[in-house]
């Protein structure tokens, strides 16, 4: 874990954020109805505008992304996982906050989970994103048959890994999630490397004071 820790600190450095490119916007599954749940491999008909949710195209936020970018661009060269996705809490308004995905690599998914525990009851993200409790699951047949609540995006994953990032208070400012298609998958080094990027990230832009969900 130390290892990857170290690896990254060395990556994120504000020469190598100044020079990394950053994806504003990325295509999103249309959503069934209520918005509950993607439609896997239906894509809408617009991309997700990210500067809108973070206010702007400015320096600051070019950093924030860049940042999650070079985490996820490490975890992608080092991990046999299928997806993975760095999360902030924002605030959309006086009284709604949703997680918003920064970076991501795999297959298309939506760019918001909402922070409310109606939504939670059935999304590891707003659970993790809610409690500060980090969610790993190695079985997903098994954790749905024993009554967990799951938000599938991919049917072709069988574990998951969501940790929540911390600011210097231990409020949550996000999440981090790993999925992959293999059983069993998060142990050994896959583990180790998860729970480095989520503390690295938790030491870095993301957990600078936004308007974000203080829980």
């Amino acid at each position: 874990m130390r290892r990857h820790q170290t690896a990254l600190q060395a990556l994120l450095t504000p020469e190598t954020l100044a020079a990394t490119p950053v994806a504003w916007r990325f295509r999103v599954p249309e959503l069934g109805e209520g918005g509950a749940c993607s439609l896997f491999g239906q894509l809408a008909e617009l991309p997700y505008e990210l500067a809108g949710i973070l206010g702007g195209q400015g320096a600051d936020n070019q950093r924030l992304l860049a940042e999650a970018t070079v985490v996820t661009r490490y975890y992608r060269e080092h991990s046999r996982s299928h997806w993975f996705g760095v999360y902030q809490a924002r605030r959309k308004s006086a009284d709604e906050s949703v997680l918003v995905k920064l970076a991501y690599f795999g297959a298309e998914s939506r760019a918001e989970f909402p922070l409310t525990e109606a939504f939670a009851q059935g999304s590891n993200n707003s659970a993790v994103g809610l409690s500060g409790r980090a969610r790993l699951i190695n079985d997903v047949a098994a954790f749905v048959a024993e009554g967990g609540g799951y938000y599938t995006c991919d049917p072709k994953v069988k574990a998951e890994a969501c940790l929540p990032l911390f600011d210097a208070d231990r409020r949550v400012v996000g999440i981090l999630d790993s999925e992959a298609f293999d059983q069993d998958f998060f142990g050994g080094d896959e583990l180790a490397l998860v729970i480095a990027v989520a503390l690295t990230l938790s030491g870095g832009l993301i957990a600078r004071p936004v308007a974000a969900l203080n829980v």
